[in-house]
């Protein structure tokens, strides 16, 4: 593993704790060697996280649709910037330049891009582990959901253990190293009551 892609806000949220963590996972992302790579913007926590990790010596690349530039305010210090025509080809980019992924508090597009880098995952379209910074209990609900799904039969808990979860950012990057990509058999299908080992 040697690059990490980010998902997170573009806003900072509203208590301290959530840049505090974010701070805290860019340094410790740059203590590692790992290039960051991220949605290219200098506000919000995404503005923390690259900051961080710049001023601890890490390196950093941006990816950024045109359309944002100024809405996100382009971060003017990294050490890479793309400039791409879409979403489409953020996410496309982003996959491409990362050998996992984790999502750090966020809103609409943060979790978007996390269950799409996941259920790839799941579909074996790639083999990049994803990973969850638990910041307070901010995703508790979320975890609790999908805990919820997997009760109900519509995940598999071999595909809810693929995502690794930790509040601590030294803790989260070694199970992403760590992490073994199960093979996952093809699809077919279910008999009545086997919803447990559905795909889905």
């Amino acid at each position: 593993m040697k690059s990490l892609g980010v998902f997170c806000g573009s806003h900072a949220g509203r208590g301290e704790i959530y840049r505090t963590a974010a701070a805290e996972f860019g340094r410790e992302v740059a203590r590692r060697g790992l290039a960051i790579v991220y949605g290219g913007g200098n506000v919000g926590l995404m503005g923390v996280v690259a900051d961080a990790a710049l001023a601890s010596g890490g390196r950093v690349v941006g990816v950024l649709p045109r359309f944002l530039q100024e809405r996100e305010v382009g971060h003017a210090g990294l050490s890479e910037l793309h400039l791409v025509d879409s979403m489409h080809e953020r996410k496309a980019r982003m996959a491409e330049l990362s050998d996992a992924f984790v999502a750090l508090p966020g809103g609409l597009g943060t979790l978007e891009e996390l269950f799409e880098a996941w259920t790839w995952m799941q579909l074996e379209l790639q083999q990049k582990p994803c990973g969850l910074l638990a910041v307070g209990t901010y995703f508790d609900p979320l975890l609790a959901f999908l805990d919820r799904a997997v009760e109900e039969g519509f995940v598999s808990s071999r595909h809810r253990a693929l995502l690794k979860v930790a509040s601590d950012p030294a803790v989260l990057l070694s199970k992403l190293a760590s992490a073994a990509m199960p093979s996952t058999p093809p699809l077919s299908p279910q008999p009545a009551g086997a919803a447990e080992e559905s795909r889905l």
